[in-house]
């Protein structure tokens, strides 16, 4: 379990009262309570890969932007959910060769555009979940990602971008990733732009087609280690 770099655990209360059959979430200025009873089945990575299939208790999450200290504990978690949640789509060798276009941007923490998804666990803050949005042109990647552009997209003529998804395994099938797509795609929209794209792995594809996104392109490239490495550009309008 990750724990997190800054106690926000006043911030959080234990969810109690009769289970709903659906997650419901309040986007707020500064604290989002999300409530989950039962598991969200919007995202086929999350239900292949669930931990523990028979704790499926509710939680409440609260959301905060990402700082320049939570870098380790983001990468801590990256690294878990690689391992563990490409499983069920990908070989060894291709989640090794994932790798070079996943990791920690932290060009998003400086622009505040990366969210940490937070939960009470065992009287303990932890780290559940992590991603956000882009208001660059790099369109995936982290810091060593090869071709980056890390150029103003201007919200006008270009797209924004969701960013570095990641779930804790844990912590899967609870609707983290829907939620934070809600959060990326309302500040998107909040910051003026029009649609918003992504650079998806085989493995998050579903989710992001269950949310509307639609597929422009798909690149496979041979990886270090001679694995193929798929990345699925697709977008969604914003309107």
């Amino acid at each position: 379990m990750i724990r997190c770099a800054t106690s926000q655990t006043n911030k959080l209360a234990k969810l109690t009262g009769s289970l709903a059959p659906f997650c419901e979430s309040q986007v707020g200025n500064s604290l989002l309570s999300f409530r989950c009873s039962e598991p969200s089945k919007v995202n086929d990575t999350e239900d292949r890969n669930m931990n523990n299939p028979n704790d499926l208790s509710p939680a409440t999450f609260t959301h905060r932007i990402a700082q320049q200290t939570d870098t380790d504990v983001i990468r801590q978690l990256m690294r878990a959910s690689i391992a563990e949640n490409m499983k069920a789509f990908l070989s060894a060798s291709e989640i090794e060769a994932a790798k070079e276009t996943m990791g920690v941007d932290k060009t998003l923490i400086t622009d505040g555009t990366y969210f940490l998804i937070e939960t009470i666990h065992e009287e303990e803050l932890v780290l559940v979940g992590c991603g956000g949005w882009g208001k660059r042109k790099t369109l995936y990647g982290g810091d060593h990602t090869v071709g980056r552009d890390d150029s103003l997209s201007d919200p006008n003529n270009d797209a924004a971008r969701i960013r570095a998804m990641y779930t804790h395994p844990d912590w899967t099938r609870r609707g983290i990733g829907t939620l934070l797509l809600d959060l990326g795609e309302d500040a998107a929209r909040k910051a003026g732009f029009k649609a918003i794209e992504l650079g998806s792995t085989v493995p998050g594809e579903p989710l992001y087609l269950a949310r509307g996104y639609v597929e422009v392109g798909r690149k496979v490239e041979a990886a270090a280690n001679g694995s193929e490495n798929t990345v699925i550009k697709m977008v969604k309008s914003l309107g």
